[in-house]
């Protein structure tokens, strides 16, 4: 499943989310005009950890309504664990508190979450996910491509499927590193067009050309995940130019 385009205009690339809309209203409030000829493009991840996941979502299938410019949003690793949980209960994902899916059900159902989480009660609801998740949302995650190509980029949520210094295009390889690839060779080793990707915090990634890490940078590589629902900002950068953008908590 893919998305592929001629280049046009500026490409607006967008960090993993994580529930965090109040940071995704401010970093689209920063962006500039967006123009017919403009896409912005999500890297996936638009649920858990943040407060308003449900918010999120809301958004993101208003704005190809709201703006000139074409919207592009990516499939991420914890949309693709939410739809294989609506078909058998993942208590591996679900349940460990870094995942954030409690912030996500409590989004969902209008609950609030404890000190500890979730409450004992909740949880018979909460493990499955297709009582609560509605039917729009289920049918848009299964929608979002797997990744997206323009003149500019390659874009990913993870990365690509390979190893060492050889790595496939989407288009040639499996689909599972495209959403949940964490391999260093790729980080130290990968040549060819450039690849913008999510998924693992700059803070985890090696230092960038520039020694920074908000995004994170490699000759033909960005990393843009810094850390929404963590805590970090929200960014997103522009290509062809790389000017970047950032919400701030």
């Amino acid at each position: 499943m893919t998305t592929t385009a001629p280049a046009a205009g500026r490409t607006y690339a967008i960090g993993d989310i994580h529930g965090e809309r109040v940071l995704l209203e401010r970093l689209l409030d920063q962006l500039p005009f967006i123009r017919p000829e403009d896409t912005l493009l999500f890297i996936g991840d638009y649920l858990d950890r943040g407060p308003d996941s449900r918010g999120v979502i809301a958004r993101l299938l208003r704005l190809p309504e709201e703006t000139a410019g074409k919207v592009v949003c990516l499939r991420g690793n914890h949309e693709d664990a939410w739809l294989e949980s609506l078909v058998e209960p993942n208590l591996g994902f679900l349940l460990p508190p870094g995942n954030g899916c409690h912030a996500a059900f409590a989004s969902f159902t209008d609950r609030t979450l404890g000190p500890d989480g979730l409450a004992i009660s909740d949880f018979p609801v909460f493990v499955e996910p297709t009582s609560w998740i509605p039917r729009a949302v289920v049918t848009w995650m299964q929608g979002l491509p797997l990744w997206y190509e323009d003149a500019y980029a390659i874009y990913v949520h993870a990365g690509l499927d390979g190893e060492g210094a050889t790595w496939r295009h989407p288009r040639d390889g499996a689909q599972k590193p495209l959403l949940w690839m964490r391999e260093p060779d790729f980080y130290k080793l990968y040549e060819g067009k450039p690849i913008v990707f999510g998924h693992t915090h700059v803070k985890e990634l090696p230092p960038d050309d520039e020694g920074r890490r908000t995004p994170w940078r490699r000759g033909p590589l960005w990393g843009i995940d810094t850390g929404a629902g963590r805590g970090g900002p929200l960014t997103a950068i522009a290509l062809p130019d790389g000017e970047v953008f950032q919400a701030v908590p």
